[in-house]
């Protein structure tokens, strides 16, 4: 099966600046979710499923693109497998939790809802989540940071991110809805680090193969002009989180 590849040339980024999912986060979905294995579908380079093997005592996590997976964090209790969302390869009724973080939106959802109709076990927790645009704390660099979020990146977003823009609205899960509460991620990252994560968006790599690294040279140096190295600041996403019960 083919698939839309945005971060093979990007895994090592991927895997040093995305952000990693609070504990707050997997704490909702292991609460509400039966006992069993839980299911990271387009886990990257694993950001939420190491966190879910805190509470879970088995965790499959599966990307499509094996560069991810090499560049994914090792943790007792993760297997790491690679896998298109649309076909796990896993029995039938064996998962507890079907999450997907930041993925769902790629996903040929009909393909993916049957997929997980025929691996969740009855009662199964499935969980869509995605963060949207990041503010980071202080006018001077969230200006710098918007305006390349819309203007140097915007035209070269996929057409599937408007999924995330629209917190995952037109997403719909075939199944009774949970009710999650409101979550927000967030990190403290220096000035390199932000725009390490700045990298690793879908956009920002066709962005440079169409241009090259001026727009992205330009924001680094203008937040240096009032961030200095060792300076750290409050960067926040907004997360959904769509939740349903397999019946």
């Amino acid at each position: 099966m083919t698939f839309a590849d945005h971060y093979s040339t990007v895994a090592a980024q991927y895997a040093a600046y995305r952000p990693h999912y609070p504990a707050a986060l997997v704490d909702v979905l292991a609460d509400r979710s039966p006992p069993g294995t839980a299911l990271d579908v387009g886990c990257g380079s694993g950001q939420l499923s190491v966190a879910l093997a805190a509470r879970f005592t088995r965790v499959i996590a599966t990307d499509p693109a094996q560069a991810q997976l090499d560049a994914a964090r090792p943790a007792p209790g993760v297997e790491y497998r690679c896998a298109p969302a649309e076909a796990s390869g896993l029995p039938a009724a064996s998962i507890a939790l079907v999450v997907a973080a930041q993925a769902a939106h790629w996903f040929d959802m009909p393909r993916f809802l049957a997929e997980v109709e025929r691996i969740a076990v009855p009662g199964a927790l499935i969980a869509l989540v995605s963060y949207g645009v990041l503010h980071v704390e202080g006018a001077d660099a969230d200006t710098v940071i918007q305006r390349y979020y819309s203007d140097d990146a915007g035209p070269y977003w996929p057409k599937e991110r408007a999924h995330v823009e629209t917190g995952y609205r037109d997403l719909v899960l075939p199944w009774p809805a949970v009710e999650a509460p409101p979550l927000e991620m967030s990190a403290s990252w220096t000035r390199d680090e932000l725009v390490g994560y700045l990298t690793t968006w879908s956009a920002t790599v066709k962005m440079i193969a169409a241009r090259g690294t001026g727009p992205l040279d330009a924001v680094d140096r203008a937040l240096r002009a009032t961030w200095s190295d060792a300076k750290r600041r409050t960067i926040r996403w907004p997360l959904t989180v769509k939740l349903a019960r397999r019946a």
